[in-house]
């Protein structure tokens, strides 16, 4: 059976003929500037530092990971976790479970068992902070593309953020790299000893857990790590746990130990242009643009200075 375009007919030879034209048309987009391209033509002033005050140091056999701590979503969380710090009461606990395409979470082993370390200079646990009034979020810039788990979404200072105007709440979404607090089936049994990053797709748990920041460097050290055998990705010996040398408050480091890093403003220009050209990517290589980005595939630039 011949092909249906070669019919000789002639409204068949004009659609075919359109069809034609439209896929020489998507093999044909114009060059764009891309993400790197918008990144290296930045300007200081669209970059900002970290707050050494909300910046945590976890320092694993294979390096360090650097976490954001954002206090507008979980203020509560985020004064508990720092407190936990400051008692060192991270230092020598371990990474205990790595499930694939899931998450990465960290704490005491012995937590279950008469052996937990215990908490002291902060508290076990907290009522829950999955969400909190938009009015406490002043640097709110929505994205324009549509989402299936917020009525509105866009960025947040550097964090990505889900957020309904009807019921005046907003939260942090579960993206790649967003750093979680550990809970049990009580929405309120969670207070920061057990904390997890994520590896794969997890938006439905937002407003579920309470998210308290992103890992802004050293995800390869977290994501890269052997998957637990056990039920849900845990370790099942004590000698699969990864060891943490210490957790650390940033502005608790001398400085010149300290990691240096900028995270692009997301609420300028540049930011937008960012978006855009992953939004709509140019040609040679790409045949057809999306139109569309998804909230946990919008990229957030960090340089180390």
């Amino acid at each position: 059976m011949k092909p249906y375009c070669t019919h000789r007919r002639t409204s068949l030879v004009a659609a075919c003929a359109l069809l034609a034209a439209g896929a020489a048309a998507a093999r044909e987009l114009p060059p764009k500037p891309s993400v790197a391209d918008i990144v290296k033509a930045s300007k200081p002033s669209d970059w900002r530092p970290l707050e050494p005050d909300n910046t945590l140091y976890m320092e694993l056999p294979s390096g360090r990971v650097v976490i954001e701590l954002a206090p507008t979503f979980a203020p509560n969380h985020v004064r508990n976790i720092k407190a936990l710090v400051r008692a060192h009461y991270f230092d020598g606990l371990a990474v205990v479970r790595v499930q694939d395409n899931w998450v990465v979470q960290w704490g005491d082993p012995n937590e279950d068992n008469d052996k937990a370390r215990p908490v002291t200079g902060a508290q076990k646990t907290l009522k829950a902070e999955f969400t909190v009034p938009i009015k406490n979020d002043t640097h709110f810039t929505r994205q324009p593309d549509v989402d299936g788990y917020a009525r509105e979404v866009g960025h947040s200072n550097g964090f990505p953020v889900g957020r309904d105007p009807r019921t005046g709440e907003t939260w942090l979404a579960h993206c790649y790299g967003m750093v979680g607090v550990g809970r049990d089936i009580d929405a309120d049994s969670g207070g920061g000893t057990s904390l997890y990053a994520v590896i794969g797709p997890a938006r439905h748990l937002d407003r579920n857990i309470t998210v308290v920041g992103r890992v802004i460097s050293g995800m390869p050290q977290l994501a890269a790590l052997p998957r637990g055998p056990a039920p849900m990705g845990f370790y099942d010996k004590p000698e699969m746990n990864v060891p943490i040398a210490s957790i650390k408050v940033a502005a608790d480091v001398p400085p010149d130990q300290r990691s240096h890093f900028e995270v692009m403003r997301t609420d300028g220009a540049t930011y937008r242009a960012v978006l855009d050209a992953q939004r709509n990517r140019g040609g040679p290589w790409t045949k057809v643009a999306a139109g569309h980005l998804d909230l946990c595939a919008a990229p957030i630039p960090v340089r180390e200075q």
